[in-house]
């Protein structure tokens, strides 16, 4: 077998392979020798079929077989001999089959990167900091009160932070938009649920009012026929309510699982329950922080192969809704995707380069703790803990993710790190935004 190898990029190669005729040849005459003691063809006993019968009835079929199975074993054969760590699967164009030339065929393929990482300790990482105060935990009980707000019936004019209760429609050119009077409808003051402008109208109005404005709807509008398009409103008011926030008591702690009723303890419990949030989010943008630097510090060429398949495991979760409706997919922003998906690849390979590079591993204790903690959210914690450790594949994903995790750590270790103060509740939206 000859085998020539082009580079054609910094990760593109293209094979070219020939195997002799002889080789060739020589496995088309075992498989039918093979199939002459089985093949029954009228007019002769089982295994008495003359070879030039065979040949004549079956040896086109058999030769295709023979090529298709030597281009599969000559590939893995040159792949190996080459020592090539290929990316993705190959294109493979046949160039010679005609019997009697041998075999010929080529191969374009992508290999994975030879990666050399820039000095970690050059990286430079604003790690973010943060506390949670009493301001913080103030506002989330604020947030908890207004879950529970009630509403009570005001005669006065609406202010902001009302909700008005309406029946509205909205024409234009005189025809009716949508799916014309809407009744009973809720809106909330301030609340910005409509478009620019609407819960401003109805500040001042009260119950019995009858209002006609117009306005615009924005021009990014997710509805094509309205957006940019000005409509005219026909509102009745039917209700104005005032909000009634609960007391911080006995009675609100329980509502949320504080069966004692002790007010310190419900803010101790809030205050808990967001330094969980805080550990979670600072640990997310931390890591965002790292893979940032890692990938701005180390330009890698990136298999398009590996794209191509990260592109398809993240809409794998659309897979079901493009299936009924595949003009989705033109909906759907795919160079963003595209980008994305190969700033992943890139991430992943140079993570992968970290650990090689410094032979981290993941911890045993620290595995076993992240596989303790996903089974607390379960019924039977114990028997989910002895699930994965029964299913090394189940296994296998947790210690990727704490080897992730160690990664990331060492990378913080040697990097040039600062420390930036945030805000808990920016971080969280941040976070939110994010998602």
């Amino acid at each position: 077998m000859q085998i020539s190898v082009e580079n054609t990029s910094d990760i593109g190669r293209k094979l070219t392979i020939e195997v002799p005729e002889e080789k060739v040849q020589a496995e088309v005459d075992t498989r039918l020798k093979s199939l002459a003691r089985r093949v029954k063809v009228d007019g002769f006993r089982p295994g008495k079929v003359p070879p030039r019968i065979v040949r004549q009835r079956f040896g086109k079929q058999v030769r295709e077989e023979v090529v298709y199975d030597l281009i599969g074993a000559s590939l893995r054969e040159a792949i190996e001999a080459q020592e090539l760590k290929i990316a993705g699967e190959p294109k493979i164009t046949p160039t010679e089959l005609a019997e009697g030339k041998g075999l010929k065929f080529e191969a374009e393929l992508e290999v994975y990167p030879e990666i050399e990482l820039a000095a970690i300790e050059e990286l430079e990482i604003a790690k973010p900091v943060c506390e949670i105060t009493e301001a913080d935990v103030e506002a989330m009980i604020e947030k908890l009160r207004e879950q529970k707000k009630t509403w009570e019936t005001v005669d006065r004019p609406a202010q902001e932070g009302d909700k008005v209760t309406l029946t509205f429609e909205a024409l234009r050119d005189g025809e009716p938009v949508g799916e014309g009077k809407v009744e009973h409808f809720e809106v909330e003051l301030g609340a910005g649920k409509m478009i620019p402008g609407f819960e401003d109208k109805l500040i001042g109005a009260r119950a019995g009012d009858h209002l006609e404005f117009e306005l615009t709807f924005p021009e990014d509008y997710h509805d094509e026929d309205l957006a940019g398009k000005t409509v005219l409103f026909k509102v009745d008011v039917e209700k104005v309510e005032e909000g009634r926030l609960p007391e911080v008591d006995a009675e609100f702690v329980k509502e949320y699982g504080v069966e004692s009723g002790d007010v310190e303890e419900f803010r101790r419990e809030v205050r808990a329950n967001l330094e969980r949030q805080l550990h979670t989010a600072l640990k997310e943008r931390i890591k965002e922080r790292v893979l940032d630097a890692l990938f701005e510090k180390n330009p890698i060429p990136v298999p398009e192969g590996l794209v191509k398949q990260e592109m398809q495991r993240a809409l794998q979760p659309l897979a079901e809704a493009l299936k009924q409706n595949p003009q989705l997919l033109e909906q759907l922003p795919l160079d963003n995707l595209r980008e994305s998906a190969r700033k992943r690849v890139a991430l992943g390979l140079l993570l992968a380069e970290v650990i090689r590079a410094n032979d981290l591993k993941a911890d045993p204790e620290k595995v076993r703790e992240a596989v303790e903690e996903l089974a607390q959210s379960y019924e039977d914690p114990q028997a989910v803990v002895e699930w994965f450790y029964d299913n090394s594949e189940q296994l296998a994903q947790i210690e990727s993710q704490v080897l992730e995790e160690r990664a990331i750590e060492w990378i913080l270790e040697h990097a040039k790190v600062t420390e930036e103060p945030v805000k808990f509740q920016d971080l969280i939206n941040q976070q939110q935004q994010a998602a």
